[in-house]
């Protein structure tokens, strides 16, 4: 269940800005404003999954790593900081903290344009997914 009084505003326009201030000046004692670039949107994420698909598919030496996998590599190659901890069985290690859905808009542009120069380095033909999602951002870009 959210909390109700917990918001998340869009600081797009003087209204917004406005509201922002409003809502501050309001707030009960100990109340906390976090500020920060918008995180990586849901078009960004739903391009993202096509592309690690058509690398497994056409890059042999992806293909044994799951697809969430795939996206903990790019993310450690982005230079994201991981931390990892030993197994509770003692068999091996295991990344933690890490979720792309905490990545900035920006930050995920970058984890998109990594995955496209691998893919360019690989010869990656990308799937109709991956194409269709450029088209689309393109469209709403120019418009």
């Amino acid at each position: 269940m959210s909390d109700p009084l917990k918001r998340t505003i869009f600081l797009v326009g003087d209204t917004q800005r406005q509201h922002a201030k409003n809502l501050i000046d309001q707030a009960p004692p100990n109340f906390v404003m976090r500020l920060g670039e918008a995180t990586r949107s849901d078009a960004q994420n739903r391009k993202m999954w096509p592309m690690l698909a058509d690398l497994q598919a056409q890059v042999p030496e992806f293909a044994e790593f799951s697809a969430n996998d795939m996206k903990l590599r790019f993310l450690n190659l982005l230079g994201m900081e991981m931390r990892f901890l030993p197994a509770l069985e003692g068999q091996g290690m295991f990344p933690v903290g890490m979720s792309s859905s905490m990545l900035t808009k920006s930050q995920f542009s970058g984890l998109i344009e990594l995955i496209y120069a691998v893919g360019a380095k690989h010869g990656v033909q990308w799937s109709e997914r991956s194409a269709a999602y450029f088209a689309e951002e393109l469209g709403r870009h120019a418009a």
